[in-house]
């Protein structure tokens, strides 16, 4: 879908505040994605050409950070650190408990749209590991039991 009027009246706000145009990139994606839940391929060309880029230098920034989706996700995106800290503090029961419950892989989104998973390399809380980011909301010092209260809070609404 191309960009939506309002998503480029936002980019360009963003890009004019900015020293350097190209410094706007990660901020649209960002309002592209908040009002479509992610980036298409059709976005990522339509913001190349806002910002004279190849579509390719768009992709790579899009791709680098795990806060860009490039595909669709549910209403709650899961993801679960795997760094060194939240390894060694716990990750792997957390993302077991969470593929239980869900029913669903990481990677995977259950079939009622609710629930995506994904695992990512660091969310930087390596004091509060294990850690957890839901949408926007971090989760720490994660346990099993912690993570059912969490779904059952989310599936509650």
């Amino acid at each position: 879908m191309p960009l939506k009027e309002a998503e480029r009246e936002r980019i360009e706000a963003a890009a004019a505040e900015l020293p350097r145009r190209r410094s706007a990139l990660i901020p649209a994606l960002r309002i592209v994605q908040e009002s479509r839940g992610w980036i298409d391929s059709e976005a990522i060309c339509d913001l190349a050409q806002t910002f004279d880029l190849h579509p390719m230098e768009v992709e790579e920034v899009a791709t680098f950070y795990t806060m860009i989706n490039l595909r669709p996700v549910g209403k709650y995106h899961l993801q679960v650190c795997r760094s060194i800290s939240c390894f060694i503090m716990g990750c792997n029961p957390v993302l077991r408990r969470l593929e239980e419950r869900l029913g669903i892989g990481a990677g995977q989104t259950t079939e009622d749209g609710l629930f995506t998973l994904s695992e990512v390399e660091c969310l930087g809380s390596c004091g509060t590991a294990p850690v957890m980011q839901v949408n926007e909301d971090y989760h720490e010092d994660l346990s099993p039991e912690r993570v059912d209260a969490i779904l059952t809070r989310l599936k509650a609404g």
